[in-house]
């Protein structure tokens, strides 16, 4: 019998205090490195904060696994802890306060329970399945915007965007083409949570991975938000693309998506 009410508690603990340290030293001093090309920035907090959360999910559950952005895989337990120490780390490396600390639990392959906390702004979004999703204790509820000419949109691009990975390019100019709305904040946790929030109306994105989107899927799920992929399949954390919305707007961005 899995104790999801434990696992939230804890994820919510470490995601505070992980966040707290990070804040911390960035107002202080840090060391930024870079791994795949120039442009993808880790910082000895994203390591430290993954090695702080991983050793105190397994001193606690040691049957459980784990897989982190920076570390990779940690064992083959049936419960999953999905960790991005630090989302956001380039706006985080520049002292830009739009990055969180993103902890998300499968078990069995299935979303559990989630949470994100944006230090900067004390915000924790939080989510536990068929329990909905929560800020600060707040019942949380996507927007109820039907014109696509109100709403607020969010994407995000990946480090290889000169690549023009998965058609960024054109995607990114069939929404300026309608003259709509759209935002680039550097976090997709935060983005698929503001979502979530009724902040922004609809998300996508594309090349992305587990620890990106494994909270935030749940705790936009459980605000009452629909998503899928970019071809309108099921949604899974471990594909690559995603389109994050109120439900209203979701038929709207496929279509706009489809190039």
């Amino acid at each position: 019998m899995h104790d999801i009410t434990s696992y939230l508690a804890l994820a919510t603990q470490l995601a505070r205090d992980a966040g707290r340290y990070a804040l911390n030293v960035q107002k202080t001093e840090m060391q930024v490195q870079t791994k795949s090309n120039m442009f993808d920035l880790v910082t000895d907090v994203d390591k430290y904060n993954e090695e702080f959360i991983r050793n105190a999910v397994l001193a606690r559950f040691p049957e459980h696994s784990f897989l982190g952005e920076e570390s990779g895989t940690h064992g083959e337990g049936e419960v999953k802890w999905i960790v991005d120490p630090i989302d956001g780390t380039v706006n985080f490396a520049h002292g830009l306060p739009i990055w969180c600390v993103s902890i998300g639990i499968e078990i069995g392959g299935s979303l559990a329970c989630g949470v994100i906390y944006d230090p900067g702004r004390d915000e924790l979004f939080s989510a536990a399945k068929g329990a909905g999703a929560y800020l600060n204790g707040t019942r949380l509820s996507v927007s109820n915007t039907i014109e696509p000419s109100r709403a607020l949109f969010v994407t995000g691009f990946s480090y290889n965007i000169a690549e023009n990975p998965d058609k960024s390019y054109e995607r990114f100019v069939a929404f300026l083409k309608r003259g709509l709305l759209v935002r680039r904040l550097g976090s997709a946790a935060l983005d698929l949570a503001y979502v979530a929030a009724g902040r922004f109306d609809g998300f996508y994105e594309g090349n992305l991975a587990a620890w990106d989107m494994a909270a935030g899927a749940l705790i936009l799920t459980e605000a009452g938000g629909r998503i899928t992929h970019y071809d309108n399949r099921e949604y899974s954390i471990y594909g690559k693309n995603v389109i994050a919305s109120n439900g209203v707007l979701h038929d709207f961005m496929l279509e706009i998506l489809t190039v």
